[in-house]
């Protein structure tokens, strides 16, 4: 049973800003123990807390402009050091240890985001860091006075929401890896299904490919009726470049991102995917002047409305050359030429423009 679209655009919502979520929850949970100490007494604890709270802050920031290794770094060797300072001054039955069990699936699936190949051993050694750190603690702190002595039930109270924040953190981060391995194999599935010799649609964007799409330009021009259109050819600017920079799956984001935001901008209108990252808007009915003035709010839509691919926003634009179709016109290919050359001519002369007529 699949499950309803609003719990599917959560699951998605929260898997591409999965480490912005983390460094929000955490920081909120540190202002949440600034509260406790300071009600406790706890005066050292309350000012780690307080630069706790500033380090997630900034870590914030650097999620915003899509520097993620920073962050993971951060989250380390914060939690690292705090459950040490707590277990020290607090002692070890308020739970403070479960911190680092806390982040056992967040050391592991955002490790796995940043690190590729023999590289992610560097998880192993943080686990392995991680787990000397909580046998050095046991040892040390299991019997030990702490050096402030809490009543029982804050005591309790610590205990039962470390205890909690552990369990949340294991259920959660497999929930999101889970339903990640789902919507990748259903994604399989479904391209395996289009897979077929005479599929008319592209198995990335769901927009039609060339087999679909030519046909139905054919169809038009031979029907002297509904002979009124305007065909436009985008390119997605420096494509390769992001590719490059962000890899292929970020890549492919992209592509999904701007045709979504065109079919939803062209409603009625047959969008192909023609080959990489161009793609041909087929505008029945549609004038010069009405289509210009579209194209153009598609061009700035895509401009300002970038791709989040991993807490990383990725600015794309794009370059349109558009033609409106007249009897001097005989087959799809030539009206499609046309509107190829004048994207072209705008790839030449600073892209992110349409052009609308011949330039030469």
């Amino acid at each position: 049973m699949k499950n309803p679209k609003i719990i599917e655009d959560i699951m998605h919502y929260l898997v591409h800003n999965s480490i912005l979520y983390t460094v929000g929850a955490v920081g909120f949970i540190h202002l949440t123990f600034l509260v406790v100490s300071l009600f406790a007494r706890v005066m050292p604890l309350a000012y780690f807390n307080i630069l706790s709270v500033t380090i997630y802050l900034f870590c914030v920031l650097f999620c915003k402009i899509g520097v993620i290794l920073p962050v993971y770094v951060s989250l380390i060797l914060e939690v690292a050091v705090y459950t040490a300072i707590s277990v020290y001054y607090i002692g070890w039955d308020c739970g403070s240890y479960c911190f680092l069990f806390s982040m056992i699936p967040i050391i592991i699936y955002l490790g796995c985001f940043l690190f590729k190949g023999f590289s992610r051993w560097i998880i192993v050694l943080v686990l392995a860091l991680y787990f000397a750190e909580y046998l050095f603690l046991y040892f040390r702190f299991a019997d030990a006075e702490p050096v402030f002595e809490v009543g029982y039930a804050l005591r309790a109270f610590l205990m039962i929401f470390s205890a909690f924040l552990m369990m949340f953190d294991i259920v959660f981060y497999n929930m999101i890896y889970i339903n990640s391995s789902e919507s990748e194999m259903t994604s399989l599935e479904k391209k395996n299904e289009k897979l077929s010799a005479d599929a008319k649609e592209d198995v990335l964007t769901s927009l039609l490919n060339r087999r679909g799409f030519l046909p139905v330009v054919e169809s038009l021009m031979k029907n002297s009726q509904l002979s009124h259109f305007c065909i436009a050819f985008c390119d997605i600017d420096n494509f390769k470049r992001i590719n490059d920079t962000y890899g292929h799956d970020c890549g492919d984001e992209v592509l999904r991102h701007i045709s979504r935001m065109i079919k939803r901008e062209m409603h009625g209108c047959e969008i192909c995917r023609w080959g990489g990252e161009e793609m041909i808007i087929l505008m029945r009915d549609y004038d010069l002047t009405v289509a210009r003035q579209k194209m153009e709010y598609i061009r700035r839509c895509v401009e300002t409305n970038p791709t989040v691919f991993y807490n990383k926003r990725i600015s794309a634009t794009i370059t349109i050359g558009l033609e409106e179709y007249n009897n001097d016109y005989h087959e799809p290919e030539d009206i499609i030429k046309v509107a190829d050359e004048r994207m072209y001519y705008g790839k030449q002369h600073g892209k992110n423009i349409l052009i609308y007529e011949d330039m030469d």
